[in-house]
């Protein structure tokens, strides 16, 4: 079994309720730092104050671009980015567009995607690009097209799910889009990660970062069997 502090590195704590308020957002910074959570994943209107909260915590600071629907136009995805990192965010979790990938549009993906990527990484060269294709909806057809036009757009990550759609990661999804990541995309899974065991069944079928509103739970629960 996983130890929990090998856990905790491999989650980000996600608070992207729309009814959060400051103090349940000031909670999830003072988990994230006492059980040594990778980063917190909030919205972007969070980014700057939980940036300041986790200075010098070692906690990166995650936020979601185009959230939940990605339906967004390319410039305001862009902008919305740019924003993101200079008000502090380590990462960045991009929806991309869903209703593109569906049309088999993977010309618009990539061409969505490349910009976000070099507008962000201009800025700061080291920030993360997570790309969530909402895998609920698509064909594992759909899947492996989009990981391939990611890769050529530059993306770190694919990930699974906004957490918003009928269903969420599955060990099946995590394989898939592992292979077809051909070493070159990693594999974030999100979406109804609720207990230890199916935290940990993500993680050994390749998934490299878990997204999860419970991860305090899961951890607790991992500690509690060592």
């Amino acid at each position: 079994m996983i130890s929990p502090q090998e856990l905790a590195s491999k989650i980000d704590l996600t608070l992207l309720k729309p009814n959060a308020r400051r103090e349940d957002i000031r909670k999830l910074c003072e988990n994230a730092v006492k059980y040594g959570f990778y980063a917190v994943c909030v919205n972007p209107c969070h980014v700057k104050f939980v940036s300041e909260l986790l200075k010098d915590a070692g906690v990166k600071v995650c936020t979601v671009i185009g959230f939940p629907l990605g339906a967004n136009t390319v410039e305001t995805k862009v902008f919305e980015a740019r924003q993101a990192v200079e008000n502090g965010a380590d990462e960045i979790d991009v929806v991309a567009n869903i209703g593109a990938i569906k049309d088999g549009d993977f010309e618009y993906i990539e061409n969505e995607i490349r910009k976000i990527v070099a507008e962000v990484k201009e800025l700061k060269p080291n920030t993360i690009v997570k790309v969530i294709i909402e895998t609920a909806y698509l064909t594992d057809e759909e899947k492996v097209k989009v990981c391939k036009a990611l890769i050529k757009a530059g993306a770190d990550f694919v990930k699974t799910s906004t957490g918003f759609a009928e269903k969420g990661a599955t060990i099946e999804d995590v394989k898939l889009l592992k292979e077809a990541g051909e070493g070159k995309l990693k594999v974030k899974a999100a979406g109804g990660i609720r207990t230890l065991e199916f935290a940990v069944e993500l993680l050994k079928a390749g998934a490299d970062r878990l997204g999860a509103s419970r991860g305090v739970e899961i951890v607790e629960e991992a500690i509690k069997r060592v």
